[in-house]
Formats: structure tokens, sequence, C-alpha cells
């Protein structure tokens, strides 16, 4: 049976191309197509049965973010993608939606019509997440967890590291975790959230104002310092250097890999040359498997505990899953209690 979506969106080309894009496949069909979040709220009472919606965040009437209150009022769970500009307004609109609930988004192309293939395989994408998201619970099997070698490694070394990697449901997650970490937390948090460049600074700003703990965008060349999360630059490729006693972050626009820049791999691979005695690898819910190849590397030269998202809590149980099946998770756990992990290896200063 084919699953049943909503598209929500003033621009009647819009409305026209996506519809003929999903109706082309074989697993999805369009069951209604509405102009403003006021009619889509009308849509979703009178056809129960839909399973995904896309949605536009500035519309007349009723905006996105104001229905995405709405359904949350009324306890309306339904997979949302809400679409966006990457305008600064549009950008910090879009993060409060994702924290609503909304699962992920896409960036409207300037010209649609001209970057059509393009915009094609980002709504087919976009469609899967339902499928991988829809997937029954199953029991991991980890294999046996290998111990680190600890090649040249300092016993003086720099304390403990967190490094977080996370893509859908990411925005929503973070929003779970990051607050409940203290400012004292004995060591330096760096984030990869599979984000387009426009968005991560929105997404920083959300969380510092909800946070104790300091979050920033990640700025090329900064020191790292404990009580302090940093966000990977969107459309930047996020590494760590270590020189002359300071570890520093380091910024580039080198290639995206499998499309995805910052990629989470090139974190957890360059802090094989870091000096801290300990690093926490977290990762959250996301589709594919970034990160484990990253991490993998990692545990054969340093010291690490690797913490993973359950399946029950996660948007889309795919990069943890992947982790866990590597036989590299330590602890898994609940969204809800994942900061409290972090906090009981690192404990605070």
């Amino acid at each position: 049976m084919k699953k049943n979506i909503l598209i929500i969106d003033d621009s009647a080309l819009m409305r026209r191309v996506l519809s003929d894009i999903i109706n082309q496949t074989e697993q999805y069909q369009v069951i209604c197509t509405v102009n403003n979040g006021k009619a889509g709220l009308d849509a979703i009472h009178k056809y129960p049965q839909v399973d995904l919606i896309f949605l536009d965040i500035n519309m007349p009437v009723m905006g996105g973010v104001e229905l995405l209150k709405e359904m949350k009022r009324e306890k309306l769970e339904i997979p949302t993608i809400v679409f966006s500009t990457i305008a600064e307004r549009s950008s910090a609109e879009t993060i409060e939606a994702l924290s609503l609930g909304a699962i992920d988004f896409l960036k409207k192309p300037e010209n649609i019509l001209v970057n059509m293939n393009s915009f094609r395989d980002k709504v087919y994408r976009a469609l899967s997440i339902l499928a991988v998201a829809e997937e029954p619970v199953t029991i991991v099997k980890q294999m046996p967890r290998r111990r680190p070698k600890r090649h040249g490694q300092n016993p003086s070394g720099q304390g403990k590291l967190v490094a977080l990697a996370c893509s859908t449901g990411g925005p929503r997650a973070l929003q779970e975790v990051i607050p409940l970490l203290p400012e004292n937390l004995d060591a330096p948090v760096l984030v990869v959230q599979h984000m387009p460049e426009g968005f991560t600074a929105s997404l920083a700003h959300r969380l510092n104002d909800v946070s104790t703990i300091s979050v920033t965008e990640a700025v090329d060349g900064e020191v790292l310092k404990k009580g302090h999360v940093y966000i990977a630059k969107g459309g930047s490729h996020m590494r760590v250097s270590y020189e002359h006693g300071q570890h520093r972050i380091q910024l580039g626009k080198d290639e995206p890999v499998s499309g995805l820049r910052p990629y989470a791999n090139y974190m957890y691979e360059s802090l094989i040359q870091s000096d801290y005695l300990e690093i926490i690898c977290v990762v959250l819910t996301g589709m594919g498997a970034d990160g484990t190849k990253g991490i993998e590397k990692l545990s054969h030269e340093k010291n690490i505990y690797v913490i993973s998202q359950d399946q029950q809590s996660s948007t889309v149980y795919g990069m943890p899953k992947m982790v866990a099946q590597a036989g590299l998770t330590d602890e898994v756990a609940s969204l809800d209690n994942i900061a409290k992990a972090i906090i009981n290896i690192t404990g605070v200063c």
C-alpha cells in the first residue's frame, strides 16, 4: 500500500512539481495539497491516514512553525519535512521547526526548474527517511568491544574530550542533550551535525539560549576549552589539530564525502593526533554510517568510550546502529539519558 503525503506550501509551482515527483514513485502518493498552515491543519483532521508532510515555513494565514506548534498541542505526531531558504530569518525558523518535531528539512532551490534533477534526488532522499524510520525494532548484536592500543600515549595528556555526531533528527536530539550539560563540564564538546552552510549558526544560537554550557558555531583556529560546545560550521569539515600544547579547530572546504560536509569521520580521525587521555564518542540519530569508520580508526590509537543512542528514541536508527554493529559501542542509552552518560564519564571541574 502506498504511503500518503500531504503538501503544504503557498507556491503553486512547488506544489505541482513536488506532487509530480512523488506521484511518479511506486511507494508514495500525494493525498492532498494546500496553500497555508490553517488549511493544512484542516487536511490533517480530514485525512488521518497522512504518513508524511512536506511543509513550507513562510506562508500566509498560518506559517509552518505555527502549524507545528498546533500539531504539538494537539499531539498530532506525523513525520514532517520542512522547506527553507538560507536567509537568516528562515534558517532560525527552520531550527525552531526542527526543535518542534520536524524530522528534517530541504533547502528550496532558487530556480526549481533549472535545478530539477538535484531537487528530485533530495526529495527521494527525504522520502527514504520515512521508510528507515518505520523499520521494526531489532536487537543489535554487538561484536566484542576491542580495547584500544595506546601507542605513544602521553600519561600527562590533557584530560577528556567529547566528540558527538548526528544527522536526521539531530537538532531535536541535541536540544534534549546539550542543555543538560553543566557549564563546568570537564571537557570540550565537538558536534558534527549534518547541515548546510547558513543553518548551524542558528542552531548554535538556539542551543546556547537554552543551555548553561556555552554553545557556539566553531571558528577556524579556535582553541578548545572545557565547558564549551563547538558546533561544526555547515558546509565545512571540522578537524582538530594539536600544536605547541594546544588543541585548535581546523575548518576545511575540501570536497563533501557522500554529499556530507561536515563529515564526522574526519573529525574522529583527526583526534588520533590529539593529546587527550580519553575521548568520549557519542553517536545520535541519523541516516547512514558516518562516524563508524572514524571511531574504528580512533579506537586503535586512543582510549575511547562510545555512547550510542538506542533505536526506540532515534528518529532514524542508522548511525548509532552501525557503530553498535561494528562492536564499537560501550553504552547504549535512550535520548533522555545521553547527557547523564556523558557527565558520568567526563565529570565536572
